[in-house]
């Protein structure tokens, strides 16, 4: 079990207060610090991190470290990996880092193992044809129907390699809203389509009903049902109801209660990324998750790349106020990376309850969100540089692109290394007047001014590579678990996504025509509209 500790009640948390509140000089005084920039970067592999933008001194950091101590940090990592129920308030092992560590023994490895090898069998008679539809034509596409982590994962994933795609195109449905199946079926033939459903208990409401409808889609269009077994295929725990829905039980892949849905990509929820990019790209994905845990799990506190990451965090959302934080990837491939982050992280830690029970009294997780590449410049750019708001940021970006047009590369490179630095310095009303010359408009000074000072990361990786966005997906995870670690909270339940399910299901009957619930004047009201207009 985790130690139930208020981070609070540390004498690092009311120093860091105390150097919150005294706070002067800016981003670009720290760099008067020696060897600033070689400090806060480190190099693991591929990979640089660059920390030294951020409004952090080295007293700052020191603290932080000393508050990370005092919440027991270190003994949280080694209960995580040793399969500690740290999962309390569900009694399970969090252990998804598991998945991805294909030289260990034990039971969990041999059950994994036995799952992947049966991923590697299916993905390779799907990519080289031996695996026919009810036709005897060969399968072109594939579409994932799941939620939540059974879809954000596997197609940002799927999507980030996409140049690794061959002969089987990825779809993905996950919105209970008919209109994004409708669309994703229009153009797909039911001869040559293969359907993944992503369920762990096969009775997600939005899942099963989207699931219900592909089906029908499938036998209205030629399919029949003695041929569903060559077209449907499971991912889930739930063996009766997958065979009550028509697939056959060996077409049914699993996982376990130890891997949480959101950080389920690396298990069998995965298998649209192995039928996609190849099995290769998946298990090179897997093990670069794990190189990642492995600097996670044995590198000191002060040199480690995801501590260091959380630590920061908790300096700006709960000493400096900064309550959100933008993910911007200068990569088109990463385009889904904002959203999968966001359940991650939100899903995660959006929590006001301490492991005691008792409702924190300080900030938790952070809004997270973004958009990528030059595309955010064009939209919110203008918020996080002039707005009144402080917003970290967090730039990602590939020296090697995934294509041959350097010149598109080079543009786009230039602005990753652009925004940060206009973050850092700002512009004075000096430097527009001077930009002015002799025409210089006094009226138009003021909006020309950027203040600066506004923190960023950034993350240059040499290409982007299956090895390469595992170990960056496993650095935001165990990023995301230190930060739950020091706020004492339960990081791997999401109790707060229920409350809304379950009053859908009176509603929904009270839609179908059953007795109308007792609801506030606002929802009655509403409900009333809608049934009047539905008429």
């Amino acid at each position: 079990m985790l130690q139930k500790i208020d981070p609070a009640s540390s004498k690092f948390w009311g120093s860091l207060a105390s150097l919150a509140n005294n706070q002067n000089g800016s981003i670009k005084d720290l760099f008067n610090e020696p060897n600033r920039v070689k400090k806060l970067s480190f190099q693991d592999g591929d990979f640089l991190f660059d920390f030294s933008k951020n409004s952090v001194s080295s007293e700052v950091l020191a603290e932080l470290l000393g508050l990370a101590k005092d919440c027991h940090l270190k003994e949280a990592i080694q209960a995580q990996f040793s399969g500690v129920h740290i999962n309390e308030t569900e009694d399970r092992a969090v252990l998804h880092t598991a998945l991805r560590d294909l030289n260990t023994e034990g039971k969990n490895a041999e059950d994994v193992r036995a799952e992947l090898k049966k991923i590697e069998i299916f993905s390779s008679q799907l990519l080289d044809g031996t695996w026919k539809g009810y036709s005897g034509k060969s399968i072109r596409d594939i579409v994932n129907v799941g939620i939540g982590g059974s879809d954000l994962g596997p197609k940002m994933v799927a999507s980030a390699l996409h140049d690794k795609w061959t002969t089987i195109t990825p779809h993905f449905i996950s919105n209970v809203d008919a209109s994004q199946l409708l669309e994703e079926v229009k153009h797909l033939d039911p001869e040559t389509t293969l359907f993944i459903v992503a369920s762990k208990t096969f009775t997600t409401q939005e899942t099963m009903t989207n699931a219900e409808t592909a089906k029908a889609w499938y036998l209205k269009n030629g399919g029949s049902k003695e041929h569903i077994a060559k077209h449907f295929v499971a991912v889930s725990t739930n063996a009766d109801a997958v065979k009550d829905f028509g697939i056959a039980e060996e077409n049914m892949f699993i996982f376990w209660d130890w891997v949480g849905g959101r950080y389920s990509l690396w298990s069998a929820i995965g298998l649209g990324i192995a039928c996609s990019a190849g099995y290769q790209a998946f298990e090179e994905l897997l093990k670069g998750g794990h190189d990642m845990d492995q600097h996670f799990l044995h590198t000191e506190m002060d040199q480690n790349i995801p501590v260091i990451a959380a630590l920061i965090g908790i300096w700006y959302n709960n000493f400096l106020n900064y309550e959100s934080l933008a993910i911007l990837p200068y990569d088109h491939r990463l385009r889904f990376l904002s959203s999968y982050l966001q359940q991650a992280d939100m899903e995660s830690n959006g929590k006001f309850v301490g492991r005691d029970g008792k409702k924190i009294g300080y900030q938790s997780g952070p809004i997270i969100w973004g958009e990528p590449g030059t595309n955010g410049q064009h939209a919110f750019y203008q918020l996080i540089h002039q707005g009144t708001k402080i917003i970290p940021t967090e730039f990602i970006a590939f020296v090697h692109p995934g294509h041959s047009h350097q010149d598109h590369h080079e543009k786009l490179l230039a602005n990753f290394f652009a925004q940060p630095e206009a973050l850092l310095n700002g512009k004075s009303e000096e430097q527009v007047r001077e930009e002015m010359g002799a025409s210089v408009d006094e009226k138009l000074v003021p909006f020309k001014v950027f203040e600066g000072n506004r923190p960023s990361t950034s993350i240059l990786i040499k290409e982007l590579t299956p090895f390469n966005l595992g170990k960056l997906i496993a650095y935001y995870e165990h990023k995301i678990f230190v930060q739950g670690v020091i706020w004492n909270i339960f990081s791997f339940d999401q109790w707060g996504v229920e409350l809304g399910k379950q009053l859908a299901k009176p509603i929904l009957s009270e839609l179908q025509g059953g007795e109308s619930g007792s609801h506030d004047p606002s929802t009655t009201a509403l409900i009333k509209r809608f049934q009047e207009l539905r008429k």
